[in-house]
Formats: structure tokens, C-alpha cells, sequence
């Protein structure tokens, strides 16, 4: 039997979630009353990351200006302004600080290609195995330890005396409170997930200092209140608390699946996809590493067992190189066409590292299929349909995949995120995974984000399954079902795989 909804205060003023995404930061409202949670967004704005000498920045003063005007239109929204303030944003990325609290720069883009042979050289020094035995993270480039590896003698580093991650350093601004949310910060590869705490020796072989990170928070501690300043920028009334979420997107966006057990996969998807299961303890083994699954901390002491595959990026970077809008009036007659054409024609490695720099995406994947000695695409339409197969055969590998290596087996598969709207690839997921699809929330860390503030702010009691179960009050959740051959997803598999064996 389902947790019952567990409101106990009269609903009050609605919770501000600033939600910092790759492409474009919003600010939303989220009212919590025992229906479930409503949302709407007051404010959104671009996030253009910037080349400047050769390196990709983020343009993290804009990103701030945008969260300024936000907090501005919740204020003229509601009477008395929000109740509270939470911050999500993707993960790895830091701004570093001089010893008076200045930005020494703007941060730098984890698809920067300062990376570069920055893994081999923490290899030399901490073989993988032992990396992953002691942080039970996936081996990415951008990853923040080989960042700072990579940064490893530059004048910035040099100079820093703190170091705070995306949505740290927005909360940093608001309230001159420092700190490092514990969501995010497992995602650098220097924590142990098996304490919740830095990886010290992890830290020390590297040469790498710790006490650059301010002191770990959890979701829901509180993380100061809007400083004078702010307040009269945004036209707010103090005192407005600002709480720690769970600040990695995908943190947020997994508490807001609505599942009723704990029997579900996840594929939080935008752009990334973040496909696996939530589990009380992380999965640390050699198997596991060489599956390339991460153990990413999540809420309420939860792990969030997962694969991080390559998602919506595929298709956004190729209507990018289309000129064509990322939105219903330029998508719609491209899933209608991609929908039309051959299934699994040819398909590619979703999380094939050539995919991960921008630019040039139609061409690579047609050349991917070229390489593979597969059909290749004709037009746009045959490019979507071969990347949304690829995608569906990511998703099935990763939610076998988990089941396999933490021995739970799961009934369905929610996919949260902006991936939601996209009914093709929801039932293209089903029918690959053969399980049942569960589509929505499509604002997931938005909605992880209110309900972790309004819990901190007694709005709400209990936890996760509580909250979820309130969640599914105020939700409309469309299923798609398996159908097709299951035969020809297995087929398809087979050929992914061969390939990267070549």
C-alpha cells in the first residue's frame, strides 16, 4: 500500500526553484498544497557558453544576472515573494575564489578540451580500480578531479583559496554563505559514498586540496538568507532563506519520480541521459566499474546507481546545424517523419565519447554508421530516427545492466525530464527495454527542488516515498506499453556491440 500524502501546515507561499540547465536557467514557482505540488515558470534565460583564447566558458555573471531577474518576477508574482529559494544545475563545473571571495574567472565548460590526457595522468597515480573502489564513479573526461588535474599549475588554482560548484557559487552570492551541496559534490570523484564524505587519501595521493571546498551540506540544511543587496536588487522582503536542494539536477530529478515502490528504473533525460536505479548502498565492484556505472549520492541518504549516456544532445546539436527551433513547431514534423521511417535501419554508441564535443553532429553520425559498414541516413528524418533508436538501446543497456550488477529487479521505467515530451523515444524505450514507459514529470528537478525546501520549511513531512506519493496527487503520467519484436532490439544490440569491439 502507497505512503499517504503527508501535508500537515496550510499551504503558504509558493517555493522559488532556480533550475540551471546546459542550454537555458529558469526560475519557477511550486505551490505545495495536498493535491500535490503545482509549478509554474516566472522566468527563463539562455545559458550561451562563451569561447574566449580557446576555451569554453560559461558565462556564469549572465547565468547570475538571469537569476536575478527570476527572483525579480517571483517577487511581482506573488504577494510577499517566496517562501524560500533552492538551487539546481548540472554537475562537475566550479568557479574558483580569491581570498576576498572574487571570481577568478569565469568557470570553464566540462566539454572544454583542457581534459585531454588528464585521466591518464590520475591513472598513473591511482590505477581506475582503485579510483572507483574508493569513489564508485563513472570515468568521464570532464570529470571535476581531472579538471583540477588539468588545471594543475595555472595561475588561477594557484591563486584560489575556495572553490564552489555551479549552484554553490549562486548560493553564494545570494547569502555570502559558503558551502558544498553533498549531491553534487559526489560527483567531482572525491567522495567516498560509503560515508558521504571526501575520499581524503583519493585527495591527497593527487595532491589535491580539500580545503578549497567549503564544509559539506545536505538537502534541506539551510544554506543562509538573501543578503541586504540582493534583496534590494530583486525588490524581495527579507528575511528569505535560501536551502540546500539536491543542487545536481539529476539529484532532484530522481526524488521527483513519481514511483510508487521502489521496484523502478529512471532515465532522467535533457541533455544527458541519467539511466538506473536508486539503492540504500553504493556498488563498488570491479564488474560494475568496467559497466561504467557511477554511484552519484542522492536525497535522503539514497545512491542513485546510474549510466550516463550521451541524451537529448544528439538531436539538439543536430537542429542546431538544421536552424531548426528546439520546440514543438520545429520538432514535431521531425519526430512525424522520424516515426515514418525504418526502425533500426542503423543505429550508433549513444555514449560514444566522438559524440560528447559540439558541432558537426549529423555528419558524425552519419559517418558512425558509414564506419560500421551500416546503411547511412538519407535525410533528417532517417539522422533522428537512427539517434532515437541509439538512444532506446542506451536506456535498455543501462537499465539491464543495473538490474544485473545490484540484483534489482524492476517493473517499470520512468523517464523524468525534458525527454518526457518526446512520446517517440518514450515508446521507442518501452519497446527496447520490453517494460512498461512511464512519461513524466518533465519538470522532475524542479519539482525535487520544491518539495525538498517545502520539507525543510515543515511544509511537508516524511521521506521519499511520502513525498513522491504526494507528488503523484497533482501529476498526469501517460504509460506507453512494449510492443513490436524484441528480437529485432536484440539484433540491434548485438551490432552496437560488435562495433565497439572494433
Amino acid at each position: 500500500m502507497s505512503p499517504s500524502p503527508a501535508v500537515h501546515a496550510a499551504p503558504g507561499r509558493p517555493f522559488a526553484a532556480v533550475d540551471l540547465g546546459a542550454s537555458s536557467g529558469r526560475v519557477m514557482l511550486g505551490a505545495v498544497t495536498d493535491r500535490g505540488v503545482s509549478l509554474r515558470e516566472v522566468h527563463r534565460f539562455p545559458n550561451r557558453p562563451v569561447r574566449v583564447g580557446g576555451t569554453l566558458h560559461w558565462d556564469v555573471l549572465a547565468l547570475y544576472g538571469g537569476v536575478l531577474d527570476g527572483l525579480r518576477a517571483a517577487g511581482s508574482a506573488v504577494d510577499g515573494g517566496p517562501a524560500g529559494i533552492g538551487i539546481d544545475s548540472w554537475a562537475v563545473d566550479y568557479g574558483l575564489l580569491d581570498g576576498t571571495g572574487t571570481l577568478l574567472g569565469n568557470p570553464v565548460h566540462y566539454r572544454d578540451e583542457r581534459t585531454a590526457g588528464a585521466a591518464e595522468r590520475v591513472a598513473a597515480v591511482l590505477p581506475p580500480r582503485e579510483l572507483y573502489a574508493a569513489t564508485g564513479i563513472q570515468q568521464l573526461p570532464f570529470n571535476t578531479v581531472y579538471q583540477l588535474v588539468a588545471a594543475r599549475g595555472g595561475p588561477q588554482l594557484a591563486a584560489a583559496r575556495r572553490l564552489l560548484l555551479i549552484p554553490d557559487l549562486m548560493a553564494y552570492w545570494l547569502t555570502g554563505v559558503a558551502g558544498t551541496e553533498l549531491t553534487n559534490a559526489s560527483t567531482t570523484q572525491l567522495v567516498d559514498p560509503r560515508v558521504r564524505d571526501w575520499a581524503r587519501p583519493v585527495a591527497d595521493a593527487l595532491g589535491i586540496d580539500l580545503g578549497l571546498f567549503p564544509p559539506l551540506r545536505a538537502p534541506g540544511d539551510p544554506a543562509g538568507e538573501l543578503l541586504p543587496g540582493v534583496l534590494a536588487e530583486t525588490g524581495l522582503a527579507g528575511p528569505v532563506p535560501v536551502t540546500a536542494v539536491g543542487s545536481h539536477d539529476t539529484a532532484s530529478a530522481v526524488a521527483a519520480v513519481p514511483a510508487a515502490d521502489g521496484r523502478f528504473a529512471y532515465i532522467a533525460t535533457g541533455t544527458w541521459s541519467l539511466a538506473g536505479v536508486e539503492l540504500d548502498a553504493p556498488v563498488l565492484t570491479e564488474e560494475s566499474r568496467r559497466a561504467n556505472f557511477t554511484n552519484e549520492l542522492g536525497v535522503d541518504g539514497t545512491v542513485r546507481f546510474l549510466r550516463n549516456v550521451m541524451g537529448l544532445w544528439l538531436l539538439q546539436e543536430c537542429l542546431r546545424e538544421w536552424s531548426v527551433p528546439d520546440g514543438p513547431e520545429g520538432l514535431a514534423p521531425l519526430l512525424a517523419a522520424a516515426a515514418r521511417a525504418e526502425p533500426l535501419r542503423s543505429v550508433v554508441d549513444a555514449g560514444d565519447p566522438m559524440f560528447i564535443a559540439p558541432g558537426g553532429m549529423p555528419d558524425r553520425i552519419v559517418g558512425a554508421c558509414r564506419s560500421t559498414g551500416q546503411p547511412t541516413p538519407r535525410d533528417r528524418a532517417e539522422v533522428v530516427r537512427c539517434l532515437l533508436d541509439s538512444l532506446a538501446l542506451a536506456h535498455r543497456a543501462a537499465v539491464l545492466d543495473a538490474q544485473r550488477l545490484s540484483g534489482l529487479e524492476v517493473k517499470a521505467v520512468h523517464i523524468v525530464g525534458g525527454g518526457a515530451r518526446n512520446g517517440l523515444l518514450c515508446q521507442l524505450t518501452a519497446d527496447a527495454c520490453g517494460l512498461p514507459v512511464v512519461a513524466g514529470p518533465a519538470e522532475a528537478a524542479a519539482l525535487g527542488n520544491v518539495l525538498v525546501q517545502a520539507r525543510a520549511a515543515g511544509a511537508v513531512r516524511g521521506g521519499l516515498a511520502e513525498l513522491r506519493a504526494l507528488l503523484r496527487g497533482g501529476l498526469t503520467l501517460r504509460q506507453h506499453e512494449p510492443s513490436g519484436d524484441r528480437t529485432a532490439w536484440e539484433r540491434a544490440a548485438a551490432r552496437v556491440a560488435a562495433a565497439g569491439k572494433d
